[in-house]
């Protein structure tokens, strides 16, 4: 085997996304990755000291990039119920798109969140928070009348969860998936909607 080559990090998990795609999450082995990298499998444990490691860093890299989109929602200005709004269908539009362009990743994703893996669960974390940021400007600008911005963060995510969370994926199918997900969103909006001033 050839130990010249510069393994990093990053080529190693680049790698191992191909290597999940190829034999699924089960039959995916440490020694298939080093294979695939013409490496000793030594060589990657130095990286990631098990197969666990290995497996959560590959979905940390996963869900970082279906954060970042949504991170510039939370960021962007304007209105906070239109980027609530935008942020969720957003959320929801991505997860379709990985399920339909990804679907051995996509695969590996559902696993994982079954096995209640950290990566996911800071995920899932990392979600709320960015959904208790565009409620507390909304809250700021006088659109949102919400008195504990975290609950109500956590309430928004657990509402939608049907149109995001990997378990319900073969319902995003259903032809009345669209409007269900317009229905909830005009409820959750209405329900945080502040009180007009007379």
């Amino acid at each position: 085997m050839n130990e010249v080559v510069v393994l990093t990090p990053e080529r190693i998990l680049e790698v191992t996304e191909d290597v999940l795609r190829r034999y699924g999450l089960a039959k995916a082995t440490v020694v298939d990755v080093a294979r695939a990298l013409d490496v000793s499998h030594g060589s990657v444990y130095r990286h990631f000291p098990s197969k666990a490691s290995l497996r959560e860093a590959v979905a940390k890299r996963w869900l970082d990039r279906l954060s970042l989109p949504l991170r510039q929602i939370v960021e962007a200005p304007g209105p906070a119920p239109a980027r609530l709004e935008r942020w969720l269908r957003t959320m929801c539009a991505m997860k379709r798109e990985r399920l339909g362009d990804d679907p051995e990743m996509f695969a590996t994703y559902l696993t994982l969140a079954r096995e209640a893996c950290q990566a996911v669960s800071c995920h899932k974390d990392c979600l709320v928070d960015q959904i208790a940021q565009i409620l507390s400007d909304g809250v700021k600008q006088g659109a949102f009348q919400v008195a504990d911005v975290k609950v109500s963060a956590w309430a928004v995510f657990d509402a939608t969860s049907r149109f995001h969370h990997p378990a319900h994926a073969e319902e995003w199918k259903d032809a009345e998936c669209p409007g269900r997900i317009d229905a909830v969103l005009a409820l959750l909006l209405k329900g945080l909607e502040a009180p007009r001033k007379r």
